[in-house]
């Protein structure tokens, strides 16, 4: 016997002999995924694995609660499953995402494992299948069909419960900057020229506003996700099942987790479609949009410090150039950004994925179950950041603000009710030719008294509507 042999085991599968690692747990089919699937080396994460794991501890409960399962062999296969939900095996899920696009592989990856670790507590080798089988006990009831779209509900809820506190916690920071900044006034912008004026505070609470329904839309996607294919075997039909299995496994899955989650209204729709997925895919999308528009808003109003608008400062974080002393770049800002874009990018491949659904199954469940939950642990990281490093730090620089106002040909605007448009504009255009300000054009001009130029281009008075005058 070679040294390399004694690195292994032989396990047979319909197709014949399988060289696999002797300290696998997992079997021969997942070794013949690692062969067949050699294209990126990116694997499921954690909560993915959990996911996986309580569906098996579920149905191994459900099935010996049912007398489907011999309470010694449910036992094991209980325990087994349960390590797997802690992260004991982690390790040994090692199928690539590129895979069979029902997402069998992995399925087969969570059967093999738990069944030589349930034979393991049993006292018999791993390999040997026996008395643990992974199809015959670990998968009994369940197809990969049904059992990987179940995983990807599960971890994406799982996952919403760090996104969901991380946007309510920016929200919040968001709102409390509206009311610190409240007093302060700027000008306003649109088609990045110069408007009318606004409350600083103002700005800041539509950041906030953005937030809050971005989390009313996650919300609303949810509900599709508590629906759960669970059941469905291999088509819908729910064949080699229980008529309860579905039922009562889900019953032991909402309290592990806490959550809400049901049996699939109708399995046809649960399994040959993904668009729970994609909804929620489109709402994190959505997400990712309105957090670039923020994001991008701030580092241009922290834009500077010397030549750019400069209306607030962002918490410094760390040097920003090799080359330029001094200088300190808005990261953080520029970090969710990225993230943001990698969401969307995301979005559209969970997109594509989503139309590939042929009759009764979507062949491309492994790349919406990774790209879904990367989304979800990506927007819940960046959220997180960009509200401690960046959003609660922000400050505002009254003085730049109140100057901005002042040089603003917009001002014009508040002396149409007045003097009318075509003369606004003329003084508009004189200011701009002569480097004037506005105030500085209608005294020369004496158009109005003084105390009435006050009042028409005092800045608290733009900053709501107001009563127009007579010409």
């Amino acid at each position: 016997m070679t040294n390399s042999d004694q690195k292994y085991r032989v396990e047979r599968d319909s197709m014949g002999p399988v060289r696999v690692p002797k300290k696998a747990y997992y079997g021969a089919q997942t070794q013949r995924a690692i062969e067949n699937f050699p294209v990126s080396g990116w694997r499921f994460g954690r909560e993915f694995i959990y996911a996986l794991g309580l569906v098996k501890f579920s149905s191994a409960r459900t099935n010996r609660e049912l007398g489907l399962l011999e309470k010694r062999i449910a036992g094991a296969v209980e325990r087994a499953a349960q390590e797997v939900m802690e992260g004991r095996w982690d390790d040994q899920f090692v199928v690539d995402i590129f895979q069979t696009g029902s997402g069998t592989s992995t399925n087969m990856n969570a059967n093999e494992v738990i069944a030589n670790r349930a034979n393991e507590v049993l006292g018999t080798k791993k390999g040997i299948y026996r008395p643990v089988h992974p199809n015959d006990h670990v998968n009994l009831g369940q197809s990969s069909n049904d059992v990987f779209p179940s995983a990807i509900h599960i971890a994406s809820i799982t996952l919403l419960q760090k996104l969901l506190p991380a946007l309510s916690d920016l929200h919040t920071a968001l709102k409390n900057k509206g009311r610190e900044f409240h007093s302060i006034l700027k000008i306003g912008r649109t088609h990045l020229q110069d408007a009318t004026p606004i409350r600083l505070g103002q700005e800041f609470g539509g950041y906030a506003r953005q937030v809050e329904l971005g989390i009313h839309r996650i919300h609303k996607a949810m509900r599709s996700l508590f629906e759960l294919p669970l059941g469905g075997t291999a088509v819908g039909t729910g064949i080699n099942t229980h008529p309860l299995f579905a039922k009562k496994s889900i019953s032991i899955i909402n309290r592990a987790t806490g959550y809400p989650f049901h049996e699939a209204i109708d399995h046809f729709e649960a399994q040959g479609a993904r668009d729970a997925a994609v909804e929620m895919s489109g709402a994190l999308k959505t997400v990712a949009v309105s957090l670039i528009k923020i994001a991008n808003d701030v580092r241009w109003l922290g834009s500077g410090p010397r030549c750019g608008i400069g209306e607030i400062h962002l918490p410094d974080t760390q040097p920003g150039s090799s080359i330029m002393p001094g200088k300190v770049n808005p990261v953080i800002p520029e970090s969710l950004i990225q993230t943001c874009v990698q969401v969307i990018g995301n979005d559209s491949a969970i997109s594509l994925a989503g139309l590939s659904g042929n009759f009764e199954l979507n062949v491309m469940m492994p790349l919406i179950a990774y790209n879904l939950l990367q989304s979800l642990s990506l927007l819940a990281s960046g959220v997180d950041n960009f509200s401690k490093k960046c959003v609660k730090g922000l400050k505002a620089d009254r003085k730049r603000c109140e100057e901005m106002i002042e040089k603003s040909l917009a001002l014009a605007t508040a002396l149409t009710p007045v003097i009318g448009y075509e003369e606004g504009a003329r003084i508009a255009k004189k200011a701009y030719l002569q480097n004037k300000t506005i105030r500085e054009v209608i005294e020369e001009e004496k158009l109005l008294p003084k105390e009435e130029i006050n009042r028409l281009l005092d800045p608290r008075r733009m900053i709501a509507p107001t009563s127009s005058s007579s010409k």
